[in-house]
């Protein structure tokens, strides 16, 4: 297995009198200790993210739980402002978000892509994985990665793909 990289994200979290203080979210936060589904898409406010991955993700989380994960996390190259107000916007209630800005863990992970074609810039290819205790698991990465790519597939980095793995990974472990 390989381990994810070690980075820390500029997140902002609620402070004692209401307002947002900086934080520095480190890998080892989220993922020591804990078997998490991370799932990482090109940005907030897209159609395919807000319609379908970013919901589906956060109506399935306690059949996540079931199977064993204890955590699951949304990975955008978005600032933490951004992450926040599509989180609040998309009334998530389950999901954490990971804000990614400068892309640091993105480019680490070799899911760096240009999407200048969109007028994006640099942001994440589309993927999900379960990450045991620190080590990746299961990549669930989406076909013909490529920069400025024509089309946005969403084929096997959903929700319904990750937990069929993960009934089938629970059925062979019994």
């Amino acid at each position: 297995m390989t381990r994810v990289p070690e980075v820390s994200f500029k997140d902002r979290r609620p402070c004692h009198n209401g307002d947002y203080d900086w934080y520095n979210l480190t890998t080892s936060e989220i993922f020591d200790g804990k078997r998490v589904v991370v799932f990482a898409l090109p940005g907030a406010f897209t159609p395919t993210c807000s319609n379908f991955q970013l919901p589906g993700y956060d109506l399935s989380y306690h059949d996540f739980q079931a199977l064993g994960i204890d955590e699951v996390w949304c990975l955008s190259v978005n600032d933490a402002f951004v992450m926040n107000a599509w989180f609040k916007s998309q009334n998530i209630q389950n999901v954490k978000p990971i804000p990614d800005g400068s892309g640091d863990f993105t480019y680490a992970m070799g899911m760096s892509v240009t999407k200048a074609n969109l007028g994006f810039g640099f942001r994440s290819w589309r993927y999900a994985m379960v990450v045991n205790d620190g080590e990746i698991e299961h990549m669930f990465e989406e076909p013909g990665k490529v920069g400025n790519c024509p089309v946005d597939p969403y084929e096997v980095s959903n929700p319904e793909t990750v937990l069929e793995y993960l009934k089938s990974y629970a059925s062979k472990n019994v």
